[in-house]
C-alpha cells in the first residue's frame, strides 16, 4: 500500500535524514539527466523533491501523485504542478513524456504490472524512465522509520528482470543512500562522505536505494509479403541484347568472298 503524502512530505522536508536522502538522490538524477531543455519531465509517486531542478529549462513538468497516497500542491511558492491520478490510468497522452522519475511508486503499488504498462504507454520515442526503489540488501529497507522501509524491496537483478518482462531495456544503474538510516549527529555530519565513497564501501555498507534507467523497447510492425511493391520487375533475360541479323549477313558475305 502507498504511504500517506503527509508522512512523505514530513520526512523529506522536516527531518535531517530526509534532507540527506533528498540531496543524495537528486545529485544522482541530475548527473544522469543534466539537460532537459524543451523536454517533458514527469514524476510518479512522491517525486516532487527530485523534480525541482528541472523546472527552469524543461518544457513541462508534471508531478503525478496516486490517489491512494494523496496529493498536495507542489512546489511551494510557485504555480502548482501536482495532479492526483489513478495509479494505473494517467491523464497523459500516449508517447509524450521524455523523462520520468518513479519514486515511492513501484514498490508500494499493488498492481505493479498494470503500472509498468501505463509507464510504457506514456513514454515517448527515445524517452527514459528512472526507477528508484529500496535495495533489498540495504539498511534502509530494514527500518520502517523511513519511506524506504515500506513496500517490496528489490535487488538489482529482480528489478531489471521485472522491467524486461514489460518491454523495457535497462540502460544503466546507480546506487545511492550509503549513509546509515540514522538521525545521529555523526551520521548527519558524515553523510556527504558516505555518498562520495559509498561505491568503494558497498561490500561493507550496501546502498539504501537502487536506481535503474530504462527506455522502452518497440518492435517493428510485422507485415505480410514485401513492404514496397517493385515498380519495374526484372524479367528473365531482360538484359540480354537481341541479335542483329544485318551484321550476321554481312559476315557471311565476307566469307563467301
Amino acid at each position: 500500500m502507498h504511504l500517506d503524502v503527509v508522512d512523505l512530505h514530513s520526512f523529506y522536508y522536516r527531518t535531517k535524514l530526509g534532507r540527506i536522502a533528498q540531496r543524495a538522490l537528486r545529485e544522482r538524477i541530475v548527473g544522469m539527466w543534466p539537460n532537459t531543455k524543451g523536454q517533458t519531465v514527469a514524476g510518479f509517486g512522491f517525486a516532487g523533491p527530485m523534480l525541482r531542478p528541472f523546472l527552469t529549462e524543461s518544457r513541462r513538468v508534471m508531478n503525478l501523485m496516486p490517489g491512494q497516497q494523496g496529493v498536495m500542491p507542489w512546489p511551494d511558492g510557485l504555480p502548482n504542478h501536482s495532479v492526483m491520478v489513478e495509479e494505473t490510468l494517467w491523464p497523459v497522452a500516449t508517447g509524450t513524456v521524455d523523462r520520468l522519475i518513479v519514486l515511492h511508486g513501484l514498490e508500494t503499488c499493488e498492481r505493479q504490472s498494470d503500472l509498468l504498462n501505463e509507464i510504457w504507454r506514456v513514454l515517448g520515442p527515445g524517452g527514459r524512465a528512472l526507477f528508484v526503489v529500496p535495495n533489498r540488501s540495504g539498511l534502509w529497507a530494514r527500518r520502517d522509520k523511513t519511506p524506504f522501509g515500506f513496500g517490496r524491496p528489490y535487488s538489482l537483478g529482480q528489478l531489471e528482470s521485472q522491467l524486461r518482462k514489460h518491454q523495457f531495456v535497462p540502460l544503466r544503474q546507480v546506487s545511492a543512500l550509503f549513509a546509515p538510516p540514522s538521525h545521529r549527529a555523526w551520521v548527519v555530519r558524515s553523510a556527504n562522505w558516505f555518498e562520495k565513497f559509498g561505491g568503494k564501501l558497498s561490500y561493507i555498507l550496501p546502498a539504501g536505494a537502487v536506481m535503474v534507467e530504462v527506455t522502452k523497447q518497440v518492435h517493428a510492425p510485422k507485415r505480410p509479403g514485401l513492404t514496397e511493391a517493385v515498380r519495374k520487375p526484372l524479367k528473365a533475360l531482360g538484359g540480354v541484347a537481341k541479335p542483329v541479323t544485318g551484321s550476321v549477313q554481312g559476315s557471311e558475305a565476307i566469307l563467301d568472298k
